[in-house]
């Protein structure tokens, strides 16, 4: 009986993990789509960016703010109607990845804009003196030389992912926090509660270390 019970817990957890998986690498997809272009475009339209837009730069930066200032668990619930009009469910790791996205996108976004900040000035105005268009400037001098920063800062949006998927359960999002709250807390299974928390410590720290590695390597390269 006892081994049928960890063949049980283990076929759980592998699901819950995979869902997990699943979930925070499509957000991630989206983030970095959705995100990366809004941080570029912060930088730029600020005051002291190289397409000064005030309109533009107030709406973004706000849009951002509000999106970083909401707790991620009331943004799951506002979402509901968003994520249903979407997906056609407000169920599942599928579903999940609507809110997971639109409140991690703004976190994203600064992260672009603080890492573009850190770009040598001299070399923007230099490619400017002769005569680069705003897209070469952006696609040559900006994101390349701001990409170890990037990098840094996708690594942290996947750890924070990892969080939001796991928040998500408390709507039915699927994954491991799901699992968590069905089978462990509800069910008063501490061991099942036990084996989410190891898996969530060990995705954050394998996601943290890679990431790291790759920054280091890239910054060795320039």
């Amino acid at each position: 009986m006892r081994s049928v019970n960890w063949d049980r817990f283990l076929e759980l957890l592998l699901n819950a993990t995979l869902e997990t998986l699943y979930m925070v690498a499509l957000a991630t997809v989206f983030t970095v789509l959705i995100g990366l272009p809004v941080g570029v475009l912060l930088f730029l339209t600020r005051k002291d960016g190289i397409l000064p837009n005030r309109s533009v730069a107030v709406v973004l930066n706000s849009v951002v703010n509000i999106g970083r200032a909401l707790p991620f668990v009331i943004l799951l619930i506002a979402l509901i109607p968003v994520t249903r009009l979407i997906v056609g469910t407000t169920l599942g790791s599928t579903a999940a990845i609507v809110p997971i996205t639109l409140g991690a996108f703004p976190f994203f976004a600064r992260i672009v804009e603080n890492a573009l900040d850190e770009v040598d000035r001299g070399r923007i105005e230099a490619v400017e003196s002769m005569g680069g268009s705003h897209w070469f400037i952006v696609s040559r001098v900006l994101l390349p030389e701001a990409l170890p920063a990037l990098v840094a800062g996708v690594t942290l949006t996947i750890v924070m992912l990892i969080g939001f998927s796991a928040m998500a359960g408390v709507v039915g999002g699927g994954g491991l926090g799901d699992l968590a709250i069905r089978y462990g807390y509800q069910r008063f299974d501490n061991t099942l509660i036990a084996g989410t928390v190891i898996v969530l410590l060990l995705l954050v720290q394998l996601i943290q270390k890679a990431g790291d590695r790759l920054v280091r390597s890239l910054a060795l390269r320039r």
